[in-house]
């Protein structure tokens, strides 16, 4: 039993590092982007276009990934999209936890109206398409990033407020939470220094999650032309781009889809990693 218990931790250790590892070198590459890239991400060269990677007869130095139909570095592109990507990810998922969390617990912990309120809330906005809803809602806006962001809370702050509302539930019902009520601790100052610090876990989890569909939202919205100027690189508009070519010149299409396939597999896997970590049975 032991030993199965440590295998298990040891591969739960092992999903957290590579996960961790691999969002550490996007957060570095994101910050030192200007250090990094071997070119402008911008600039322009019909002479250099459709280069190959590296290691494919043709290429030459300066263009590590290759280049696009415009003559741009793939490799400098997808640098500096990561800084775009990252944001998105970091402060649409930092909202919509703070948002969804905070409704949750109130949902879950006084019950009666506020939890009739919310909920019904809840319903009525998850009754609703979310990538539709949120093309509508950038159509409205027009595009940008406060755009994209905006969007994102507006849609994704239900699936914290139903899944922290049914632990704060929960968590209600623990004797710890009638001992300091019994100590005359007022509801809030319960709600937010008893039963939030025993739903951080779930919260932890359910925000690495969000932070990936930020990602996946951000790059669809791109790959349709409703993120930022078409002149930013993003990965999803790398990857529009790249589809028109994909004969021609695989490399625009392949690596940028595989830097949006790892980015938003490292977020899942940071999120079930954590989960696993956190878990009491294992504990």
């Amino acid at each position: 039993m032991d030993n199965a218990r440590a295998q298990i931790k040891r591969k739960i250790g092992v999903r957290l590092w590579l996960s961790g590892g691999w969002l550490t070198f996007l957060v570095l590459a994101a910050i030192f982007a200007p250090l990094i890239s071997p070119q402008d991400p911008l600039a322009q060269d019909l002479f250099t276009s459709r280069l190959p990677p590296f290691w494919v007869d043709g290429a030459e130095p300066g263009y590590p990934l290759g280049s696009d139909s415009l003559g741009r570095d793939v490799l400098s592109r997808i640098v500096f999209g990561t800084r775009i990507a990252l944001s998105v990810a970091f402060i649409a998922g930092t909202i919509t936890c703070l948002l969804g969390a905070t409704l949750g617990l109130i949902a879950g912990y006084f019950r009666g109206w506020p939890d009739m309120l919310i909920s019904r809330l809840v319903d009525i906005w998850m009754a609703f398409p979310p990538v539709l809803f949120a093309i509508l809602l950038i159509a409205v806006m027009g595009t940008g990033l406060t755009s994209i962001i905006i969007a994102i809370v507006v849609i994704d702050w239900t699936r914290f407020a139903r899944v922290i509302r049914a632990e704060a539930i929960g968590q209600s019902a623990m004797d710890y939470v009638a001992s300091a009520q019994v100590a005359g601790r007022t509801r809030f100052s319960t709600m937010f220094r008893e039963i939030l610090p025993n739903v951080l876990p779930t919260i932890a989890v359910l925000l690495t999650l969000e932070m990936g569909i930020a990602v996946i939202v951000e790059s669809i919205l791109s790959f349709v032309n409703l993120s930022i100027s078409t002149d930013q690189p993003t990965w999803g508009g790398m990857i529009s781009e790249g589809r028109v070519s994909v004969h021609q010149a695989w490399w625009v299409l392949i690596f940028p889809l595989l830097t949006l396939f790892l980015t938003v597999l490292s977020f899942s896997q940071l999120g079930e990693g954590l989960k696993d970590h956190f878990d009491p049975v294992l504990k």
